[in-house]
């Protein structure tokens, strides 16, 4: 039994952080608010590691109660924390992440303005978001949800003077709502038919339920309605369109919110739902299709992007839908896997695009980049590591992740060959367009104007809110060490995460596959095939005849994996003006993958404008001017009327006063003798 763990003090930590920033930071010099923010923020993570090695040996879930919520009848929402492989992962995931990310805003931030209010920001969402991973209801997992979407919009709009990050936070707020509103919906569903929200007891319920498997029923009208909500928060189709506008925000916060933890809450909360989706294998075909068309359609689009933070934020994208798919094929385990290796990689990658950026003075355009290898060699050379982890090569991390979807997107029980196909296409993909920018970032010859190193904050003009993104430095130069140190530290583990989920069939023991079966497996008693759960999937699958096959499947991911390097480095490096009469030669699609295929101008023309041209037609001319108005207007008449009248009743004739006195005092006489009568 495992001892009183203290989970509370891990969200709250980051909260005191963020209370003493935003009160008192505006008086802190600097450095305190630094410290403030980081020692909190260290503080949630080392609280993390002692938890960890406490749970290690403890398969049964650890739940420490802090209060009674809401009671209304038999439905009860508890205030407290829940603790068991899965959530362990992500709170080591989020802290850890979190803190190196922190220490990098320190030197990335160091010259903007409301640099107190952004780590009171940032220490703000490591609270909602610990929140949300530790939950033990979906009532406080939706809290957590909705503070998440909140320090985002903050965050992405942090400078608020440009309208266009402005503009980009109320598109990620606006877009999350239609998300959280399918959420909500289904907690409402579970409250009607089970009467409860907690976890234990809500899974117990459904376990014992038999597969919908011949009609769609509850549990399918359920599942569907989460994948809304993970859609809008993960970022999937059709509600992604925020998360590449969000990189308008500072790029350590790309890093933290739309890379690392708050766009994998959707993947989180799928598989913590998986005995929901277990259950409904029609909702589970449907997040697994979703998941491979983003993964498909997002990696299209990034091959022609030329700004680095949106190339990465394609790719976001684009990783997100293969833990989708993960998913979708009930490869949960695969999924939390490649979350996990993905907050390393892309999280680095995120960072070192930061460090270019410093570097060359706020510029983003890759065209206008090159030959920065020499000159920013630490960035270089940890960003290689995350370029090699993210297209899959063998040791680094995202090879074992993305090879374990890929595998099990095959040859699971809800698998398929097209799932595969598609899943190695965009692994092709992925190299391809992760190397072309690895490529024009850092060989050949700089093509920048040297004088854009120093013009950049004078284009702007919008003074000490714009971002280092948009100021000049001076000169290449490489990030300082509190910068750098974050990055070796995740190129070291985006070589060597993936480690722990080492393959059997490749001589490994897969030990997070392991370490997550008890959080994942199925619970319903004799579960059929196509219940299985994802130990049992990988169990069939490390004890069947098909090691041989997998062996094959996985060099074929390697092999693509190398022809996308291959392409980029033809394109790139050595015919560098083949891509433009390529672009000449395709114009009508070249321009559609460029302009994204003007997603973005279609949901404006049929949902926005709409929308706005009604609301404004309707609220404003007809109910605001139209009835609030008159009715006012009508009132503002009738009262000016009645006070004109009044007004010459007084007068200043004394009889005249007299008289009302006397018609008074007949009308009090009048009802007091009515009175007595009755």
């Amino acid at each position: 039994m495992t001892p009183n763990l203290h989970l509370w003090l891990i969200p709250l930590l980051p909260l005191i952080g963020s209370a003493i920033n935003g009160l008192f930071g505006r008086r802190f010099p600097r450095r305190t608010v630094a410290a403030v923010a980081l020692a909190f923020c260290g503080a949630a993570f080392a609280m993390a590691l002692w938890v960890a090695i406490q749970f290690s040996s403890v398969t049964v879930p650890h739940v420490e109660f802090l209060a009674t919520w809401i009671r209304a009848g038999n439905f009860q929402a508890d205030f407290a924390f829940y603790l068991d492989q899965l959530s362990l992962v992500m709170l080591l995931v989020v802290t850890g992440v979190g803190f190196l990310i922190h220490i990098y805003s320190v030197g990335y931030m160091s010259e903007e303005g409301g640099f107190y209010r952004f780590f009171s920001y940032l220490n703000l969402f490591m609270f909602f978001m610990l929140t949300l991973v530790l939950a033990n209801n979906y009532l406080l997992m939706f809290i957590g949800w909705e503070g998440v979407g909140l320090a985002s919009y903050l965050l992405i709009g942090f400078f608020f003077l440009r309208d266009s990050a402005a503009a980009a936070g109320k598109k990620a707020f606006i877009v999350n709502r239609i998300g959280d509103f399918g959420f909500l919906i289904a907690l409402f569903l579970l409250i009607k038919h089970f009467g409860s929200l907690n976890f234990e007891q809500l899974f117990k319920s459904i376990s014992v339920l038999p597969a919908e498997t011949t009609e769609a029923g509850l549990l399918t009208s359920i599942g569907l309605l989460l994948m809304v909500g993970a859609a809008g928060k993960s970022a999937q189709i059709p509600l992604y369109v925020w998360l590449p506008d969000a990189m308008e925000g500072p790029t350590p916060v790309s890093a933290l919110i739309h890379a690392a933890t708050m766009v994998t809450a959707g993947v989180y909360m799928v598989a913590r739902s998986h005995v929901i989706f277990d259950r409904a294998p029609t909702a589970l075909m449907v997040v697994a299709i979703i998941g491979t068309l983003t993964a498909l359609f997002a990696a299209t689009i990034g091959v022609a992007q030329t700004d680095i933070k949106k190339v990465l934020a394609y790719s976001t994208i684009s990783q997100l839908g293969y833990m989708f798919m993960a998913c979708g094929v009930a490869a949960y385990s695969a999924g939390i896997f490649h979350l996990v290796t993905h907050a390393f990689f892309k999280g680095l990658l995120f960072l070192a695009a930061g460090s270019v950026i410093h570097a060359v003075g706020g510029e983003q355009d890759m065209r206008h980049m090159g030959g920065l290898r020499t000159k920013i060699p630490w960035t270089f050379w940890t960003m290689t590591m995350a370029t090699f982890a993210i297209s899959g090569f063998p040791p680094f991390a995202g090879f074992f992740s993305k090879d374990a979807i890929l595998w099990r997107a095959y040859s699971g029980p809800y698998g398929s060959w097209v799932y595969w196909v598609i899943g190695l296409f965009t692994a092709f993909l992925t190299a391809f367009y992760m190397f072309r920018l690895w490529f024009l970032t850092f060989f050949g010859n700089y093509r920048g104007a040297a004088e854009e190193l120093h013009g950049h904050a004078e284009h702007a003009g919008h003074g000490a809110h714009l971002g280092r993104e948009e100021h000049g430095h001076g000169g290449i130069h490489e990030s300082p060490p509190i910068m750098l140190a974050p990055l070796v530290i995740l190129a070291v583990l985006s070589v060597v995460g993936g480690w722990i989920g080492w393959p059997t069939v490749l001589g490994g023991s897969n030990y997070f596959d392991k370490f997550l079966e008890p959080a994942l497996h199925v619970t319903a008693p004799g579960a059929s095939a196509g219940e299985l759960s994802e130990s049992a999937q990988t169990q069939a699958t490390e004890h069947s005849e098909q090691g041989a096959k997998e062996v094959v499947f996985t060099t074929i991911s390697v092999v693509a994996a190398g022809l996308g390097l291959l392409l980029a480095w033809l394109l790139y490096y050595r015919r560098p003006e083949l891509p433009q009469r390529i672009a000449d030669r395709l114009d009508g699609l070249y321009h559609a993958v460029v302009n994204k295929y003007y997603v973005d101008e279609f949901y404006a023309a049929v949902f926005v404008k709409p929308l706005v041209e009604g609301s404004s037609r309707i609220l404003w001319h007809g109910v605001d001017q139209g009835l609030i108005d008159s009715s006012i207007n009508s009132s503002a008449d009738g009262a000016r009327e009645f006070s004109d009248a009044v007004r010459h009743m007084q007068s200043g004739n004394l009889r005249s006063y007299a008289g009302w006195i006397a018609a008074g005092a007949a009308v009090v006489i009048a009802y007091m003798t009515w009175m007595g009568t009755r």
